[in-house]
């Protein structure tokens, strides 16, 4: 690990002219992501500034009926908020499903959406990644690619965002709140990632030197009906091979709303808008989310080592709608 300068901020000013400042600077909270790569060489940040006494944790009750949770807010304390876990149960079982309980008391809301993929080549130094550094090649294209993207990809990057907690908020309209030196500013989370495009080592919309506060939920996404699901390589706690987060609002037997984002299948978390669209004001059985699930993967680029991924994404989506709609045992 490079040597670095270390800074303790107390407010946000202080953090934020800390960063601008400085050459290099990065912000540092529970560090789960950063300090690792900064052990691998893959980051190397000239100073670290430490915003973990700042006052941005917590959950509070917005006005809409929705929640706002603080940036700094421990991912163990967002999944246990009892608000939380009744009006977005799936963000919590997202949260759960992410990382063991240690990793979850260090690590926070910000983080979590900021931290960067799993794609083994990312890590290794000995081998081209345009995420590492631009241009100098994808190596998962011609290499082991059998868990990476099969939407929205390409022929730069092939890898898949990681979070689990950032697809719960995809399906859920999060919007991310951030402050700079020339005042805050907001982001919906559909605009939050980038497109993974010809530049994947860009992956946010965040202005230069932002500092992310908070994450807002709106009262018009509050879906006690909801479930995350996520299929990984083993049983214990690992990154996913496909994970679906999903709300459905049913009334009088007809789909009134519903949500839907995928995990593990793309270089951000990706809103299924097409299955939403098919399945909007019908009625919700077996065939009809299929029907749904295919609209949406219809799009799919599978890699020669990956295509397996479409087919489980497929059974994952029509599986929880299942679960959520109560059809899981129709044929």
């Amino acid at each position: 690990m490079k040597e670095f300068a270390y800074r303790r901020a107390t407010q946000v000013r202080d953090a934020l002219t800390a960063v601008a400042e400085h050459a290099g600077a990065r912000y540092l909270a529970g560090g789960t992501n950063l300090v690792d790569l900064m052990k691998g060489g893959v980051e190397a940040p000239t100073r670290l500034v430490d915003i973990r006494q700042l006052q941005l944790d917590g959950v509070r009750d917005a006005p809409d009926g929705g929640l706002v949770i603080g940036a700094t807010t421990t991912n163990s304390d967002a999944a246990a908020h009892p608000e939380v876990r009744r009006r977005f149960p799936a963000l919590t079982q997202a949260i759960l499903a992410g990382a063991s309980g240690q990793l979850r008391n260090m690590a926070t809301v910000g983080g979590n959406l900021l931290q960067r993929t799993r794609c083994g080549y990312f890590a290794d130094l000995s081998q081209p990644c345009n995420k590492r550094v631009p241009g100098s090649g994808c190596s998962a294209l011609a290499g082991v690619h059998h868990n990476h993207a099969v939407l929205g990809r390409s022929e730069h990057c092939v890898a898949t965002h990681p979070s689990d907690m950032a697809v719960a908020l995809a399906a859920f309209d999060a919007v991310v709140h951030y402050e700079t030196l020339d005042g805050a500013g907001e982001i919906p989370l559909s605009r939050f990632y980038l497109p993974v495009g010809e530049r994947p080592d860009l992956e946010t919309a965040l202005p230069p030197g932002a500092l992310i506060t908070a994450v807002a939920l709106p009262g018009s996404a509050v879906n006690p009906r909801s479930r995350y699901r996520k299929v990984r390589e083993r049983a214990s706690y690992a990154f996913a091979t496909v994970s679906v987060a999903a709300a459905l609002d049913i009334r009088d037997g007809v789909v009134r709303d519903v949500r839907i984002a995928l995990g593990g299948v793309a270089s951000r978390p990706w809103r299924a808008h097409s299955a939403e669209a098919v399945l909007r004001h019908t009625r919700p059985t077996t065939d009809r989310f299929r029907i749904a699930a295919e609209a949406e993967l219809d799009a799919a680029e599978p890699l020669p080592g990956n295509g397996y991924k479409v087919t489980l994404a497929r059974n994952l989506i029509g599986a929880v709608l299942g679960e959520l709609a109560g059809t899981e045992n129709d044929r």
